[in-house]
């Protein structure tokens, strides 16, 4: 694997990521809610779900997903019915945001460990995640060399990228909270609220013939 190669997955990875979805919708959440420094634990959490999805294709989960319509549906529900749950959560937020631009504390669900599983939970629930990287990894493997340490430098690399792109998106929500007056900041949480439920909507009616 050259770094030739390296850098054309970094910068197909880039794109990916950067293009909003679930975990980088929490990263904005996270940061607008809870400022950076907290929303790092999330960060590490969607991290370790990249390792989590990139080794379970290695060892063929994702060629099991693939083709399999039953374990197929029970990822994809697990993760719509999360996306649910959370979305709705922010949608019935009373002004986690507001207490925020006034110094009040949090409602707990800014716990380190609340922030890391929910971040964790919504990627590692994902089954496009699976499909997507059963596609793509194999485009950046080369078959005659061992496959075990490229696929372990393909994860630090999207890892990387995933860790940079969320620490924007957080550093973005930090910043958005100090902008926006007290009556409008809890609208932040119900637009994030809304793409996370438009975003479950789409997981529900996704079907392995489009991967």
């Amino acid at each position: 694997m050259t770094e030739m190669t390296l850098l054309a997955f970094a910068l197909v990875s880039f794109i990916g990521i950067a293009t909003p979805g679930p975990t980088v919708l929490l990263a904005l959440t996270n940061g607008s809610r809870f400022g950076v420094r907290r929303a790092l634990v999330g960060m590490v959490g969607a991290v370790l779900s990249d390792f989590v999805l990139i080794g379970a294709v290695a060892l063929g989960l994702g060629a099991l997903l693939a083709a399999s319509e039953f374990w197929f549906s029970v990822v994809k529900w697990i993760g719509a019915g999360y996306l649910v749950f959370l979305g709705i959560m922010l949608l019935r937020s009373k002004g986690t945001l507001n207490d925020q631009l006034h110094g009040k504390a949090d409602n707990g669900s800014g716990a380190p460990g609340a922030i890391f599983w929910k971040s964790f939970l919504v990627a590692v629930t994902n089954p496009k995640g699976y499909l997507f990287f059963s596609a793509f990894l194999p485009q950046f493997i080369a078959p005659a060399l061992p496959q075990l340490p490229q696929y372990a430098a393909l994860a630090l690399v999207f890892a990387t990228v995933d860790f940079l792109v969320m620490f924007g998106y957080a550093a973005l929500g930090s910043q958005a909270v100090k902008v926006l007056k007290a009556s409008g900041a809890p609208w932040l949480d119900r637009i994030c609220g809304g793409a996370l439920l438009a975003l479950a909507s789409s997981l529900a009616f996704y079907r392995r013939a489009n991967a």
